[in-house]
């Protein structure tokens, strides 16, 4: 993972991630939402205390932080994600940045969460380095990832889509780079912190109907890309093959997912 300090997190991901906004708040993230509530009481996040969300994408997670009572602060690479996140919490400090470069000072916050961001960075042993320094002593530091993939459903609509992707940057992790436990910890440790408790939060994607599921699905930075060579049309019949399985009786669907938390002390 390298610890060049070169941030590119940002124009690697706003695009991306933000052509498609309002499906990804609207539909998408919901889909992590158990795991935000699983942190959040995991580590006692309490009133007052000051919280980083580093990645907040359209701030679900900083929003039931802020109904805690947590001051609340937020960095994203996507403009259009964090117009939602700023609606969603308007007392917060939401700001556009490089997970790599963090714009705040040293030892400011009681709480630093990366759900499912550090491993989308340039260079995420930098960008986790820069969360422990914004951290106060002692303080917290979440990394959360994507569980073990085998038996995992949320897995294979990932893998099925690989094909329409270009090919990764050498040296590149994947998405289940970090899911390995002792790859996590390594992770965590190789940034200075210090691994403590490790768990796993099962988070279904439950969607409405097929319709609601493309849609939601599409609306990643990983699909954007795969839309960008391949086309729209291409994505939906990948996804719609891989979603089959999980079709129920009403014709909703429900997609087994689960990630995998590890909470450091800074």
């Amino acid at each position: 993972m390298g610890t060049e300090k070169k941030p590119r997190t940002a124009a690697m991901n706003s695009g991306p991630w933000g052509a498609r906004a309002r499906d990804w708040a609207d539909i998408q993230e919901g889909g992590c939402r158990p795991v935000y509530l699983a942190v959040f009481e995991r580590v006692g996040l309490r009133s007052g205390a000051a919280y980083l969300d580093a990645g907040c994408g359209a701030g679900m997670a900083a929003q039931i932080a802020a109904e805690r009572g947590a001051r609340v602060s937020g960095l994203d690479a996507a403009d259009n994600l964090l117009a939602i996140a700023r609606a969603r919490v308007p007392n917060g400090d939401l700001r556009v940045g490089e997970l790599e470069s963090l714009p705040f000072p040293d030892d400011t916050f009681d709480l630093v969460t990366g759900f499912n961001s550090f491993q989308f960075a340039g260079n995420p042993a930098v960008a986790l380095a820069e969360a422990k320094r914004v951290a106060k002593p002692g303080a917290q530091v979440v990394i959360m990832t994507w569980a073990e993939p085998e038996g995992m459903a949320a897995a294979t609509l990932l893998t099925a889509l690989r094909p329409l992707l270009p090919p990764p940057l050498p040296g590149a992790p994947g998405p289940f780079a970090l899911s390995d436990e002792s790859a996590l910890r390594a992770f965590a440790s190789g940034a200075g912190l210090e691994p403590t408790e490790l768990f796993n939060v099962d988070s279904p994607w439950q969607y409405a109907d097929l319709a609601t599921a493309l849609r939601g699905l599409r609306s990643s930075g990983v699909a954007a890309r795969a839309i960008d060579r391949h086309g729209e049309q291409a994505v939906d019949a990948v996804h719609s093959g891989a979603l089959a399985p999980f079709r129920q009786a009403d014709a909703s669907y429900t997609v087994g997912a689960s990630f995998r938390c590890l909470l450091a002390r800074a």
